[in-house]
């Protein structure tokens, strides 16, 4: 699990922030922090994977912070900026500090849900990396742009498709195309379409389990990062 600290001064934004977060597959919220300085604490507490980062904060600002978080060695954390600045200079001094998304308020989730999971699945190649060529570095950049393509194809439904990727967030091994099938309460083609569709665009790995005598079992997972700690 990706453990998520959100940081927002607004306690009902914050707690939809959370709420937001606990519907992401492979992700977990961790605490809440309302203003810069709680924020710095518990990263030093919690040490938490990932940051959601509000700029205006009341004591110091999401940048500052920001900037302190690259100066810790000691604190190696993620950071998605979520805040209402718009300006290009606060843009740029994140960009600078290293986010990994920049999510302007306000925002509906779906697209909250696009940036966990394209930094989900970076993430996850990463970590399976041991020394990067260009083409793992190319698709690790892929994955941060695009989690999900926005039109899908001809004769697939969001709504579907959330069902068999919740299917799949409740196994790190993998699971077998009847399997999600059943969960997703779909026929095996119907889950194959959609499973075949997300293995295209990198948010599910197929991959091969040898047992006994036959054919191997075709398994899917959904990419993202099962470590916690």
């Amino acid at each position: 699990m990706i453990r998520t600290l959100v940081v927002d001064d607004d306690f009902r934004v914050a707690e939809l922030h959370c709420a937001y977060v606990e519907r992401v597959p492979g992700f977990e919220v961790v605490g809440q922090a309302h203003s810069g300085a709680a924020a710095l604490a518990d990263v030093d507490q919690m040490r938490p994977d990932l940051i959601l980062l509000d700029i205006y904060l009341p004591d110091i600002s999401g940048l500052e912070v920001l900037q302190r978080l690259r100066e810790d060695a000691q604190a190696p954390v993620d950071v998605i900026a979520i805040t209402a600045a718009r300006d290009v200079e606060s843009l740029r001094a994140a960009m600078r500090g290293g986010v990994v998304h920049y999510l302007i308020k306000p925002f509906l989730f779906p697209t909250f849900e696009e940036k966990l999971l394209s930094y989900a699945a970076a993430r996850d190649r990463m970590t399976r990396l041991g020394r990067a060529e260009q083409g793992d570095v190319d698709r690790i950049f892929s994955a941060l742009r695009t989690a999900r393509k926005e039109a899908l194809p001809k004769g697939l439904s969001d709504a579907t498709l959330e069902l068999i990727v919740q299917a799949l967030g409740r196994s790190l091994s993998g699971l077998p195309a009847t399997t999600v099938a059943e969960a997703a309460g779909v026929s095996r083609v119907t889950a194959r379409r959609y499973l075949d569709h997300l293995c295209q665009i990198g948010r599910v790995e197929l991959t091969l389990r040898y047992g006994g005598p036959g054919r191997p079992e075709h398994r899917y997972r959904l990419v993202s990062s099962p470590v916690s700690g």
